[in-house]
């Protein structure tokens, strides 16, 4: 037990005295499982690239216009806003809309996921988990 618990303050370290985009690139789930996304250096911002969508994901998504889930941005030009969050664009593939998000790390592996559709209006807080690679 002693060993997991240096090994998991070692990781931790690491985390933390990389650069600030290390926090949270790397892939994510969101609540339901359902869709995975990699956080990535997209130029000099951050994105966000679907790498796994379950059956009922991908054609909900294709019910509002989005017919290739998989592969698409679906968090898009993501820049450090502040100690510990990013901001950026977040696309909603099953309502076809791209609105105004948040990205700011709970922990090493929970990731508070925030989105508006307008200004401050129809907002929606999502914790997302970390998984591996």
């Amino acid at each position: 037990m002693g060993a997991a618990l240096i090994f998991a303050s070692n990781a931790a370290h690491a985390r933390q005295t990389g650069t600030p985009n290390e926090a949270i690139m790397g892939v994510w789930a969101n609540p339901s499982g359902s869709v995975r996304v990699r956080i990535e250096e997209c130029g000099t911002k951050l994105c966000g690239v679907v790498v796994y969508a379950n059956e009922k994901a991908k054609a909900d998504a294709a019910k509002a216009g989005t017919d290739v889930l998989i592969g698409i941005n679906l968090f898009r030009e993501f820049d450090r806003s502040g100690r510990n969050e990013w901001r950026g664009k977040v696309l909603v593939p099953d309502l076809d809309r791209t609105v105004g998000g948040e990205l700011k790390p709970i922990s090493a592996d929970t990731l508070q996921v925030h989105g508006c559709m307008f200004g401050h209006v129809g907002c929606k807080n999502q914790k997302w988990t970390r998984v591996s690679n």
